[in-house]
């Protein structure tokens, strides 16, 4: 060994004595984690994501500098670790340092497509909220990302985790109390549509609400379009229909172990709130065809809930009995005087996580949904197998939702070609698979991810 060699080891091995004995342990066994949307729900994620596994939080990147800010210190405080992670404003500069084992990408829907693929190219495994995508193409070209660079996706449509409705696929539907089942009904009645018309402002100085628009089109900023209210306007994302209907297809479609609908029909529109800013439906039905079985979606934003115990949910109906579910518990009623009642109440785990009691904003009915979904998430990570809600999955049922809106925009129903990937016989339909981009951004292809 050289002077020069002798030197630089000796720094080293000084550096290393002086580091807290947890930095070899994260060094060897934390996974370096990122996330890429700092407000409500991608605390929420990461949160839950901190609660169950030895993880790292390493990175953190919005356009909003306050969220940003709030994240960094409160993630600061529930970390094992206590260190503060970086904060970045730009997904690109966070990722280009390629030092993340795992993303998520917690931002409102229009810019879940470019972070997700990007993220996967550098060699992350990614959590996506759902929907995937706000278009057909961009899901497509996010399934081939995931695909081609072998990296483990789970898009955040938690149903498949949530304890108590495994529980009712497995002891209601799997051991065949329903029957014959001829009909599903999805349905979401919250009054969850902004009435509001506020007056147009500057954005605020702290929001780049340039790089927050990003590849939609630039609208004129109010309080409707940031924080958390944006889903009241389709430039954003697919409305009620991509927010509430996709959590409960997929539902449907995992535990009835249903592909994609062979065909997509929808009607409704905005019919009784013509006043307020937003521009998403406050009224629409959809029947998404699977083979012999229809699954039909109602959702409306005024009146009251058919059943007040469940007012965003899932009805199967079989000829032996009736079951619903929803994200606080379900209930199974046979048919006739055979057999008895099935019922289970969401578990909140409050024991075990006893931060959920005082966490701002926390909805504690999903929380336990998350940590599961998180696990199983960690689990396909370590063994490289296909997570419960896999990216081909949040494929579909984002498609189908978007076929929905699709439908009701064109007054057509629209028969489906999933191995062809396109609407039959429909050109015009499928000239609307793909949305615009706002320049400079680049809406992507399958064949340039």
């Amino acid at each position: 060994m050289d002077r020069r060699d002798f030197i630089k080891t000796s720094v080293i091995l000084l550096a290393m004595s002086r580091r807290p004995a947890y930095a070899e342990q994260l060094a060897e066994s934390r996974k370096r984690v990122g996330l890429i949307g700092a407000g409500w729900y991608g605390k929420t994620d990461l949160l839950r994501l901190i609660q169950v596994a030895p993880v790292e939080v390493v990175s953190l990147c919005d356009v909003d500098r306050h969220m940003l800010a709030d994240a960094a210190a409160l993630v600061a405080s529930r970390q094992v670790s206590r260190r503060t992670p970086r904060t970045f404003t730009d997904y690109r500069e966070m990722l280009r340092e390629r030092d993340l084992d795992i993303v998520l990408v917690v931002t409102p829907d229009h810019w879940h497509a470019l972070p997700m693929i990007e993220a996967v190219r550098s060699g992350a495994d990614v959590w996506v909220q759902k929907p995937l995508s706000v278009d057909i193409v961009e899901g497509q070209a996010m399934r081939a990302a995931a695909r081609r660079h072998q990296r483990v996706v789970q898009v955040g449509m938690q149903r498949r985790s949530t304890p108590h409705l495994v529980h009712a696929r497995d002891r209601v539907i799997r051991e065949g109390h329903l029957g014959k089942i001829g009909l599903v009904e999805i349905y979401c009645y919250y009054h969850m549509r902004a009435t509001e018309n506020p007056p147009d402002t500057q954005p605020p100085d702290y929001l780049d609400y340039e790089m927050w628009t990003g590849p939609a089109p630039m609208r004129p900023y109010n309080d409707l379009v940031h924080p958390r209210r944006w889903r009241a306007f389709m430039e954003y994302g697919n409305g009620i229909m991509g927010d509430m209907c996709v959590h409960m297809l997929d539902m449907v479609r995992w535990m009835l172990e249903l592909g994609m609908p062979a065909r997509v029909s929808s009607s409704g529109g905005i019919l009784v709130d013509k006043a307020s800013k937003a521009n998403i439906s406050d009224t629409q039905t959809a029947t998404f065809e699977f083979g012999d079985l229809p699954v039909v979606w109602t959702h409306r934003t005024y009146g009251d809930a058919p059943d007040p115990e469940y007012p965003w949910g899932a009805t199967f109906y079989g000829d032996k009995g009736t079951l619903k579910a929803s994200v606080m518990g379900y209930h199974f009623t046979p048919s006739g005087k055979g057999g008895s009642p099935i019922h289970e109440d969401v578990v909140y785990e409050l024991d075990q996580f006893p931060e959920d009691r005082t966490e701002k904003d926390l909805e504690r009915h999903v929380a336990p949904a998350i940590r599961a979904h998180m696990k199983n998430f960690l689990e396909c990570i370590a063994s490289r197998g296909t997570p419960v809600a896999d990216i081909e999955q949040g494929y579909m049922s984002a498609a189908a939702c978007i076929l929905a809106n699709l439908s009701m925009r064109l007054g057509r129903s629209l028969e489906w070609d999933h191995a062809k990937s396109v609407v039959v016989n429909d050109p015009e339909a499928n000239k609307l698979l793909r949305r615009p981009y706002r320049s400079p951004w680049v809406h992507p292809e399958v064949t340039t991810v």
